[in-house]
């Protein structure tokens, strides 16, 4: 299983989830783990997602998300999960 770590940083606004959410369906994207806390205003979210049935490469993932992220105001970042682990090793 192939797995990418999704996180989502901004102002909280109507969309964000769902948004997000229906790129990753409309791509074959299966979200395993999934946590979102709202602080006042500030909305921050992170997934943990099953990259292996994608229909689009990574790199194209990655740009898709960025845009998205634009388009709605928020920042969404996307890392492999084996990248991720290592820089937040303890």
């Amino acid at each position: 299983m192939s797995k990418i770590i999704i996180t989502i940083v901004g102002q909280d606004r109507v969309g964000i989830v769902a948004k997000t959410c229906n790129y990753l369906a409309d791509h074959n994207m299966n979200i395993l783990d999934i946590t979102q806390t709202i602080l006042q205003e500030y909305f921050n979210m992170m997934m943990i997602v099953d990259y292996s049935n994608a229909d689009k490469e990574f790199g194209e993932v990655v740009d898709d998300l960025d845009k998205l992220g634009e388009e709605i105001g928020v920042r969404i970042r996307c890392q492999r999960e084996e990248i991720f682990t290592k820089m937040h090793r303890v």
